[in-house]
């Protein structure tokens, strides 16, 4: 179906065959590679305990943010605490856990974990059946575990009211999808001349313009992606989440999509944007493990301080970056205790130098962590 004066990527007459300027692509490979191997060798001095708390810092944001990107809001700590739990990492009490949570988590794990495993239909129908627990997205019942059927009529991303909707993207006919998943998956698990990079961002516009599913198109199109980059990093280990990275730059990503989806098999431009949005998501990755590290230094700093468990939540959350000020209301509505005993709380850090009180102005009394001695 032409729309306007241009054909889809999947309609033009050398589809699927990819073609890319190397010479454009040979300087920001190379930059996503440095920075890559500037965080690896920061994390070959920090210790096992420090790398895990790492990767789980850097997991549970790709699930919150991969989800985001759709307009999906998933609870940050049950996020963290069922990615701890299947990896064994202790961070004290678990948060209760929903089967929407378990399923996102679930196919991110195994995107990454067993990134060397096949990918076959059914492994993508088990990622897409963990995401849809329920069957439903949102109100509308979907297919859950395969392909879509088209019942409705062509699958269209569009936006806009009722009535004066806009179509960004229309994927290719349910008819054609066996035959196009096929040649997608023998080129996913066979070896293939792309550079590494190239091809975690190839699979990842290759499937999201198949769009074979009702729902969660997105989602597994970025799981796919974080798949061959952990092929491409010899590593199952995450340290950086490209999915949070898309998330900051969403605008710009759906931008790019249609723009890409709307011309030849050059994708230069694509794979540029794809490559400088993985060199920034790996930028990012240093000031989370500079947050791993500042806490770990922190809890050593006051190994030896008795502490109760309320102090130690809201410590933990002032750690985990609390947002606007701490006050003695909101300890008291955090730690779930009376306002008497918060501010017996806070004294208590106070005295001890844990706590300061913080220049901010306001009608309240803020409070802040101290500074820890480099």
């Amino acid at each position: 179906m032409n729309s306007g004066d241009y054909k889809y990527i999947w309609q033009v007459g050398d589809w699927p065959n990819w073609r890319f300027d190397l010479a454009v692509l040979a300087r920001p490979m190379a930059e996503v590679s440095r920075a890559q191997g500037l965080l690896m060798g920061r994390l070959a001095d920090v210790g096992m305990a420090l790398r895990d708390q790492a990767s789980l810092a850097a997991l549970t944001e790709d699930v919150v943010k991969t989800s985001e990107i759709e307009g999906e809001q998933l609870n940050v700590e049950s996020v963290r605490s069922s990615i701890a739990r299947r990896l064994g990492v202790d961070i004290g009490a678990l948060a209760p856990v929903d089967r929407h949570v378990e399923g996102a988590v679930e196919m991110v794990l195994d995107a990454t974990a067993n990134c060397h495993a096949l990918v076959s239909r059914e492994r993508l129908f088990g990622w897409h059946a963990a995401l849809f627990p329920t069957g439903y997205s949102g109100l509308s019942r979907i297919k859950v575990g395969g392909w879509r059927d088209d019942a409705n009529g062509p699958m269209r991303v569009v936006s806009g009211p009722i009535g004066r909707q806009r179509v960004h993207f229309e994927a290719p006919p349910a008819d054609h999808l066996e035959s196009e998943t096929s040649r997608f998956l023998d080129w996913l698990n066979s070896a293939s001349s792309e550079p590494p990079l190239l091809k975690a961002g190839l699979g990842h516009l290759w499937f999201v313009t198949l769009h074979p599913f009702d729902d969660g198109n997105g989602r597994i199109a970025r799981a796919i992606g974080d798949l061959l980059l952990a092929r491409a990093d010899g590593s199952p280990q995450r340290f950086y989440s490209l999915s949070a990275q898309m998330q900051r730059e969403r605008k710009a990503y759906y931008d790019i999509l249609e723009r890409t989806q709307k011309r030849s098999m050059d994708v230069t431009e694509w794979l540029v944007w794809f490559l400088e949005t993985l060199h920034r998501a790996v930028d990012q990755a240093q000031h989370t493990l500079e947050a791993v590290l500042t806490k770990a230094r922190f809890w050593q700093r006051w190994a030896t301080t008795p502490l109760n468990e309320r102090q130690v939540k809201l410590l933990s959350r002032l750690l985990d970056g609390f947002e606007g000020n701490l006050t003695s209301s909101k300890w008291a509505a955090i730690a779930k205790c009376s306002p008497d005993t918060a501010l017996r709380d806070i004294n208590d850090l106070l005295t001890r130098s844990v706590l300061r009180k913080s220049d901010a102005g306001g009608r309240s009394t803020s409070y802040e962590l101290n500074d820890l001695p480099e």
